[in-house]
């Protein structure tokens, strides 16, 4: 499981544990900003992922030219969003594609 490492310069957030990647600096997004994001018409599913031993989905969408929103659901249905760049995400889909606990869902 990757470990997720606040750095110099960055907001704090982390992506949960649960999530198998790292990526620089995620911002955290407020629900109703991330759910407003990734539902405007300009926003891209790029893959949605289950977690094979719990509830735990991801999503990744393309929002704008260089970045992407990672949305993920609780297994008790809450959403959270982060912003990231799309370079690191773009690095992040192998090691999730290639993860044991996670299957590709569209």
């Amino acid at each position: 499981m990757a470990t997720h490492v606040s750095r110099e310069g960055c907001d704090g957030a982390t992506l949960p544990a649960v999530v198998p990647f790292e990526v620089d600096c995620p911002s955290r997004l407020s629900w109703e900003l991330g759910s407003r994001v990734v539902g405007d018409d300009d926003a891209t599913l790029r893959g949605e992922w289950e977690h094979t031993g719990s509830s735990w989905t991801l999503a990744l969408y393309r929002v704008t030219t260089h970045t992407d929103v990672v949305r993920l659901r609780t297994p008790v249905g809450r959403e959270r969003f982060y912003g990231a760049a799309r370079m690191d995400l773009d690095a992040a889909v192998p090691t999730l594609a290639d993860a044991p606990t996670w299957r590709r869902r569209a």
